[in-house]
């Protein structure tokens, strides 16, 4: 699930996950942050791929970033299952679900859990996640 979510944020910007050269614009290195910014600041015609010249709903835009963002949570098990990201992509579920995965990314963007001895680390999607958390069921 965390992989259709990153390649779904692929397809949509036309960019790579992970992309160093982000840097020089003072952006983010991992795709996922770096749209979650422009998604909160509605930032679409920053966010979808330039070869589309334009030429998308951003409704549908929107929704295809929230299951992605879904897709590529920091909890495996608050993942969906691939049986509801297809119900959420025909339509079923997805405000509830988006809606319970924004109050838990507030929550987690102001309590953010603090590791000893790791100040040097620029704080990124993957700074709250256990090891045993980044592979999953």
């Amino acid at each position: 699930v965390f992989g259709y979510g990153v390649m779904l944020l692929e397809l949509i910007t036309g960019q790579r996950a992970f992309d160093l050269a982000r840097l020089a614009n003072d952006d983010d290195v991992m795709l996922l942050d770096w749209v979650k910014g422009l998604l909160k600041d509605k930032k679409y015609e920053t966010l979808v791929d330039a070869d589309l010249q334009g030429n998308y709903e951003e409704e549908e835009v929107e929704q295809l970033i929230r299951v992605a963002l879904l897709c590529t949570g920091s909890s495996p098990m608050e993942r969906p299952k691939m049986s509801e990201v297809v119900r959420m992509l025909e339509g079923d579920g997805l405000a509830e679900r988006w809606e319970e995965w924004q109050k838990e990314e507030m929550v987690r963007q102001d309590y953010p859990a603090h590791h000893p001895h790791t100040d040097w680390i620029i704080a990124d999607s993957t700074y709250n996640l256990r090891p045993d958390e980044l592979s999953g069921p």
